[in-house]
């Protein structure tokens, strides 16, 4: 039993890199700071989620297991809502989309 929870932890651990590396490829290619940070806010709080619960599977201790669970719940209500936060900023701050001009032809 012991390994199948190592096995499905060391899954979570790698699902939750491969977003953290998807979102660092989506802020450097993507070409402005609204789908930069789109990019960033859902990885990151997806990599996050998988990476908190890989750990949650790790650990033998039921009071870790309760702390990780809590940061998690708090993850998921603070990175959407700071995101939303930053955006909605940025377009009172004067900042536009990028639209591209040959998709309005």
């Amino acid at each position: 039993m012991d390994q199948v929870m190592d096995i499905l932890s060391g899954c979570f651990l790698l699902v939750g890199i491969l977003f953290l590396v998807s979102g660092a490829v989506g802020v450097l290619r993507f070409p402005d700071f609204f789908t930069r940070m789109h990019a960033a806010s859902v990885t990151d709080t997806l990599a996050a989620g998988s990476i908190l619960i890989g750990l949650m599977l790790q650990s033998p201790n039921g009071m870790v297991v309760v702390k990780l669970i809590m940061i998690l719940m708090m993850m998921l209500f603070i990175n959407p809502s700071a995101s939303h936060a930053l955006a909605k900023a940025a377009v009172y701050s004067g900042l536009r989309p990028l639209i591209d001009k040959k998709e309005n032809k």
